[in-house]
């Protein structure tokens, strides 16, 4: 067991390069997966959050009509009764035995009659106001229905895409998670740490034209030259990047540009002659 800790400890700086590659390229490929999910969930989550929203609007507006409701039925027996007493009062009229006893009905009469009036405007009023609330409650119902339908096809869309991609994204995962146990913890978490402060997710690159593959700054030639020994880890001046031999990348050498300039020399040499 020992032997085994050892020889894991003891990966040539070509070998920690190789896993490291190949651990960026597996991220690279789960970051492409949850990129072409796109905003979706973030779009799901909203509608999700907008309905439950409108929903809540939706119950106090109904809980709202509900009270006025009530409040128009107690003012309808209000003047249902003011109406009674008028009629028991104009009977009464007719038994009465002195002024005072007419005035004191009359006024009476008056009195119902006015608190009669006041109802049957307050009943107006409760009406108008429960017929607004009625509107603005078709055109809540209305925007939730909608949202709802839109939540139902933003749901199918995004299922449908995590189920054409769930298959593929758990290999990644678990290639991933084979490729860390390959990696020193040190380096590992050099390397996670590279990856987040990086736009694209990119923390190892390879040589590109002679220069950074994420940056794209040059690079001098002696330190190309070490990176195509494999001496040691070397990080781009400029990004921070972790920047390896094309070779390791599987990629083959491209022709440096400097050759053809001597291509152009040599034929400029034989005409002098």
């Amino acid at each position: 067991m020992a032997a085994k800790k050892q020889a894991k400890k003891e990966l040539t700086i070509e070998e920690k390069l190789t896993h490291l590659y190949k651990l960026q390229q597996t991220l690279s490929e789960i970051d492409r997966i949850k990129t072409l999910r796109g905003e979706l969930p973030l779009e799901v989550k909203d509608l999700e959050d907008e309905i439950v929203g409108l929903k809540t609007r939706l119950d106090k507006f109904t809980e709202g009509i509900k009270e006025l409701e009530t409040t128009v039925t107690g003012q309808k027996a209000k003047k249902e009764n003011c109406l009674t007493l008028i009629e028991r009062y104009k009977k009464q009229l007719n038994d009465i035995h002195n002024n005072r006893e007419y005035d004191n009905l009359s006024k009476e009469i008056e009195f119902q009659g006015l608190e009669s009036e006041f109802a049957e405007k307050k009943i107006n009023e409760l009406k108008e106001r429960i017929e607004k609330k009625q509107e603005e409650i078709a055109e809540l119902q209305k925007n939730y229905d909608e949202r709802k339908i839109d939540l139902e096809h933003k749901n199918e869309k995004l299922e449908s895409i995590v189920e054409e991609t769930k298959i593929k994204e758990e290999k990644l995962l678990n290639r991933g998670k084979k490729l860390e146990n390959n990696i020193e913890p040190r380096l590992l978490h050099a390397f996670e740490r590279i990856r987040s402060g990086a736009l694209n997710g990119l923390a190892v690159v390879y040589i590109q034209r002679n220069a950074c593959g994420g940056c794209f700054n040059k690079i001098p030639p002696q330190k190309q030259l070490d990176i195509r020994l494999h001496k040691k880890i070397m990080i781009c001046e400029y990004c921070g990047r972790i920047i390896i031999d094309p070779a390791i990348a599987g990629i083959k050498e491209e022709e440096v540009v400097e050759e053809k300039g001597r291509g152009r020399g040599k034929s400029k040499s034989k005409s002098k002659k």
